[in-house]
């Protein structure tokens, strides 16, 4: 019979602290009534770790290719069980708290996550700059981009379903993996409950694997390039707005606001914020599509009515006529200055305004062949894995 339960371990060289955790989960899993499996996803250990882990009767997972989250998607797409628990081997969370993590799971939950935060830390256990500022920083963020409620996102002992795993469909490599499992979990609306746990003292004399301002900015990094609507598209939306709004107020002349006056520098600024605006909207939809075609997100509703309104012929459609816009305004100043014997024109104003319709225009044009283009979908390719007999 197939396992029911899966406990998977990433492992670099942690042959100070593997055995333990092995013991502690081999425990806790004699504890339930259900077939158990361990596994160690060693990521290029040298210092006898995938020895220890084979003699306890751990299976071992190897995974060439360096980095967490790559480590981690090897020893769980190699994991047969229904409910997939997993945790850093270097003692720092107890894996005699499985039962805790599978209790949830059976009773219907699809995300089980510890949180270090509402239960305990123990001294020495987290640096204070973890602690107090990067950790409770970058939840904050993660949740107020992607509203997962979750109080402790990189808390790393975690369970799931392997039907939730599956729906996931994680992508990143590196320490950003913590971060897309919560994000992802958010966006599909699953089931997620969060328990308390105690945060140990690892036990390996060793410098940590985790680099605090490299792997900070990782998790920073992959929820703004993973949520254009924070990164691209509101800026964007805001700076377009007031662009516009300069540009329309100031055409007829100056205007004089509590004895302050708004006059061509402030024109020349809005068009250069409507132009920059309409660039920032436009990479925050490149963005947005991108992040579902190699399933980094999941195609929403939204998505597909926007593609079935602006497709490629009503987005040329638009841009020439905002093209057509701003053309012909500096080609009735061309026919002014002809008139005009070729003298000096007071038109700044209006070649302003044409100008930007121009540029917007053709940027519309083009975007609409790229966002066709981006629409198409890609096939994620395969996780491959390497399992040692």
């Amino acid at each position: 019979m197939p396992p029911k339960i899966s406990v998977v371990m990433p492992c670099l060289n942690e042959k100070e602290t593997l055995a333990t955790c092995i013991r502690k989960a081999r425990n806790s899993l004699a504890r339930m009534s259900y077939d158990s499996e361990i596994i160690v996803a060693d990521n290029g250990s040298t210092d006898g770790s995938v020895e220890i882990a084979t003699s306890l009767g751990a299976r071992v997972v190897i995974e060439e290719e360096r980095g967490y989250g790559n480590a981690y998607r090897a020893g769980i797409s190699a994991a047969l069980g229904d409910y997939i628990i997993i945790g850093d081997s270097d003692d720092s969370y107890d894996f005699n708290d499985i039962e805790r993590f599978v209790g949830p799971l059976a009773d219907g939950a699809d995300f089980v996550i510890g949180s270090r935060l509402k239960g305990r830390i123990e001294k020495g256990a987290m640096p204070w700059l973890h602690r107090y500022v990067g950790n409770p920083v970058l939840t904050w963020i993660l949740n107020f981009m992607y509203r997962s409620g979750i109080s402790d996102a990189h808390c790393g002992m975690r369970a799931f379903t392997r039907a939730a795993y599956q729906k996931m469909n994680l992508q990143t490599t590196g320490m950003e993996f913590a971060s897309e499992m919560v994000i992802k979990s958010a966006r599909l609306g699953l089931r997620t409950v969060e328990i308390p746990i105690t945060l140990h003292p690892d036990g390996r004399s060793r410098p940590p694997h985790l680099r605090s301002f490299r792997d900070g900015w990782r998790h920073l990094r992959f929820m703004l390039v993973h949520s254009p609507t924070h990164l691209y598209l509101w800026p964007g939306t805001i700076i377009f707005i007031i662009g516009f709004v300069l540009l329309f107020a100031l055409l007829p002349g100056p205007i004089k606001i509590a004895g302050v006056l708004f006059d061509l520098h402030i024109m020349v600024l809005g068009s250069l914020m409507a132009i920059l605006g309409f660039q920032l909207i436009n990479m925050g939809v490149y963005a947005r599509i991108y992040a579902v075609t190699h399933n980094f997100r999941p195609e929403d509703s939204n998505m597909k009515k926007a593609f079935k309104l602006f497709n490629l012929e009503r987005g040329l459609v638009a841009g020439v006529l905002v093209f057509l816009l701003g053309f012909s305004t500096d080609l009735y100043i061309l026919i002014k200055w002809i008139a005009n014997d070729f003298g000096p024109l007071n038109e700044i104003r209006m070649a302003l305004f044409g100008s930007t319709f121009i540029i917007i225009g053709t940027q519309i044009i083009f975007s609409s062949f790229f966002l066709s283009m981006l629409g198409i979908k890609v096939r994620p390719q395969d996780v491959r894995v390497n399992e040692l007999d």
